[in-house]
């Protein structure tokens, strides 16, 4: 292995240390994670656009910050962000047809919380468009594929956050979950995946997909590193009238928490271990669950009973909220503009061409929901089993501390499988949208593999504002399941 390819595998954590030791410069650690993108990327497509000049920019600034006697915690550090995060200067077009060409006029808050801490950002990472779906196959510039078998799907919507990391051509990323979209292509691509809590991380900067659901999380190679990112970008901010004021885990919460789980109650929801469930990963999920046991967890089923209607709830609020959301895209403001005869022509074929069938789907739903007649019927009814479901998670906190389960009940299914059938794509996301629906923190984090190789996660979530006890029980588990594993190595190139 070239050291180039060795550089590029280190976790957030090594770089920062080799950093510091003055063992390599950022230029270098820069020049080798670009180095790895230009013989990779072409069989995985996780990139969109990668801006080398700028991330050599910034890492010659990070060298002089570091000459300097500066030990900001990403000082020098490459990360990828997902294509729907404000990068001032840089395209954001949410893996979109209607967004061609736009360059976002400013930093979202988390951008310029990373800059402030040195990162390195290298570019825009491919997606599902707009954040909807779960494949990375909605985007309008050809999917994702998965770096452990470039036949399949390496999840979604943060697909290509979570290819990238898991390839090594970035040392972490940031995506968004609305409905699972860090915690499920964590899972299919044997990465680590964090769902902070509602609020808990500045939306300013996001393109919004549903406004009570999205929220940014880190996805990396350890667990050390998302409490890592996780400090860095988390925090009350007044551009975001969502986001709270409550103290943030403190970056080593991972990498000081003890070996032991003892006294922990970890609750098993039985509604989440569901028939047709892969056996395979079910029997992952259960060792791994196993594993927290032998280390002094004690381990409990718990029920979830308004489990069974998260789906239905899910597509309800979140399309009524998305179809809002992108009303504003209509070629008039920005982005793709379609000219025609009047403005309400315009707006019609602008749409039409610049939407892909996903889009205009949950648009079509939301509109439906939310119209005269139908609000009371549909949207009201969903918010109100949204709350029976919050109410759920309540009570089995009030006998546990954590509930453990599956992120998926499959592992990675191939490319172009599940795309002309929705309803079979939608219900891949059982296991991950209650937590959004509820406002609360989850993690995925690797849980061993398939006979065929295929990642399997487990999913470990906690009460809202808990990750602190969230990220140390992963940790503790992370080292008791042993060294990450990669990927067979892609070095084709572009």
């Amino acid at each position: 292995m070239s050291r180039a390819a060795d550089v590029a595998g280190w976790t957030v954590a090594e770089a920062v240390e080799r950093l510091d030791a003055e063992e390599i410069s950022s230029v270098e650690l820069a020049q080798a994670v670009l180095e790895a993108i230009g013989r990779r990327d072409g069989a995985i497509g996780a990139y969109l656009h990668v801006d080398a000049d700028a991330a050599l920019a910034a890492a010659r600034a990070a060298d002089e910050r570091r000459s300097r006697g500066d030990r900001a915690p990403l000082l020098g550090v490459p990360i990828g962000l997902k294509d729907n995060i404000s990068e001032q200067g840089q395209p954001c077009g949410c893996a979109s047809r209607i967004l061609r060409g736009y360059r976002a006029p400013y930093d979202a808050t988390v951008v310029r919380r990373l800059r402030e801490a040195g990162a390195v950002l290298l570019g825009r990472l491919n997606m599902d468009e707009f954040a909807m779906g779960s494949s990375t196959e909605n985007s309008a510039f050809g999917p994702t594929r998965n770096p452990w078998d470039r036949t399949r799907v390496p999840g979604g919507s943060s697909g290509g956050a979570a290819a990238a990391v898991a390839a090594d051509i970035a040392l972490a990323a940031l995506g968004s979950d609305t409905g699972g979209s860090i915690r499920q292509p964590a899972s299919f691509c044997g990465c680590v995946g964090l769902k902070p809590t509602y609020g808990r991380v500045s939306r300013y900067g996001l393109v919004a997909f549903a406004s009570s659901l999205d929220q940014i999380g880190p996805l990396t190679k350890s667990v050390d590193d998302a409490a890592l990112l996780l400090s860095v970008i988390a925090g009350r901010d007044p551009m975001d009238s969502t986001s709270l004021d409550a103290p943030v885990p403190p970056a080593d919460v991972a990498r000081t928490a003890p070996d032991t789980l003892q006294g922990l109650r970890i609750g098993l929801p039985v509604e989440y271990f569901i028939p047709g469930m892969d056996a395979e990963v079910e029997a992952a999920v259960r060792a791994a669950i196993a594993r927290a046991a032998d280390l002094g967890a004690e381990v409990r089923e718990v029920r979830l009973p308004h489990t069974r209607y998260a789906v239905a709830v899910y597509y309800l609020v979140a399309t009524a909220e998305c179809s809002a959301n992108l009303a504003r895209y209509d070629g008039v403001r920005y982005g793709l503009r379609i000219p025609a005869e009047d403005v309400i022509e315009q707006y019609g074929r602008t749409r039409a061409a610049g939407f892909g069938p996903e889009v205009k789907r949950r648009i079509i739903l939301g509109t439906y929901t939310l119209s005269a007649g139908y609000y009371d019927a549909y949207y009201l009814r969903a918010q109100k089993v949204r709350t029976l479901i919050r109410r759920d998670f309540e009570a089995a906190y009030r006998e546990c501390d954590l509930l453990a389960a599956p992120v998926t009940p499959t592992p990675a299914f191939r490319l172009g499988e599940n795309v002309d059938d929705p309803l079979n794509m939608y219900l891949g996301d059982i296991l991950t949208i209650p937590a959004n629906l509820a406002g609360l923190c989850a993690i995925s984090l690797p849980a061993g593999r398939t006979a065929s190789g295929l990642p399997v996660g487990l999913q470990l979530i906690a009460p809202p504002l808990e990750e602190a006890r969230l990220l140390r029980a992963a940790a503790a588990l992370e080292r008791a399941m042993g060294p990450r594993e990669r990927p067979p190595r892609t070095e084709e190139a572009r």
